[in-house]
């Protein structure tokens, strides 16, 4: 009964949604194509980008508000997607946490792009806060939570911080990836410093019983 309606349907009906998601694929693709041939964000007006795109400026704001929504949306587009954890063990999902970390700070050596954008982030409070709470802080809950897992399973010794623990598992990666833009990221960065941080962060055991 359902595919006899769809099939009754007009053609435009059926397919408003995917036309939708086309044009939202456009508009983006014409902001990464402007921030390619070296326009500042300061000058990327929605006027200029729906003129680039070929669309109205109301098309763009039924879907965003302003451009630092947008733009938030294209960054977190380009920038390498976070994985999803194992869920193995607690090790797996740190180094999974962290390998995320390292692809991204060796995407942002080797994109002009991505490089580009975070240099100016920094003179546009807005985007960066909203980028802070949309992602940055989606990524510390979810470290704070396998940290946390972590005390649960008595991996990570329980009288500890969370957020101090996270960031001793974060701080390594991410001062190579963003404080040392020469910084080396080896491929085996991640298990190395997982395994270092929680061998130190281990639980103490009572004497004579074995390790």
């Amino acid at each position: 009964m359902i595919a006899t309606e769809q099939r009754n349907q007009p053609k435009e009906q059926r397919r408003g949604r995917p036309r939708s998601e086309a044009v939202e694929r456009l508009i983006a693709d014409t902001v990464v194509k402007l921030l390619e041939e070296g326009a500042p964000l300061a000058d990327l007006s929605i006027e200029r980008i729906a003129r680039t795109a070929g669309v109205g400026k109301a098309t763009i704001y039924r879907r965003w508000k302003g451009k630092e929504e947008l733009f938030l949306d294209v960054l977190k587009a380009v920038e390498p997607t976070d994985p999803e954890l194992p869920g193995t063990s607690v090790r797996d999902d740190l180094i999974a946490m962290l390998e995320a970390l390292r692809q991204r700070g060796l995407a942002k050596r080797s994109s002009a792009l991505l490089h580009n954008v975070f240099a100016q982030m920094q003179n546009y409070p807005k985007l960066w806060a909203a980028y802070h709470d949309t992602v940055v802080e989606g990524r510390r809950r979810t470290g704070l939570a396998v940290v946390r897992r972590g005390m649960d399973e008595g991996v990570i010794r329980s009288d500890l911080d969370a957020e101090l623990v996270n960031d001793l598992f974060v701080g390594p990666v991410l001062l190579r990836a963003v404080l040392r833009p020469d910084g080396p990221l080896e491929e085996d960065l991640a298990e190395h410093v997982v395994d270092a941080v929680l061998k130190g962060l281990a639980p103490s055991r009572p004497a004579g019983q074995p390790g």
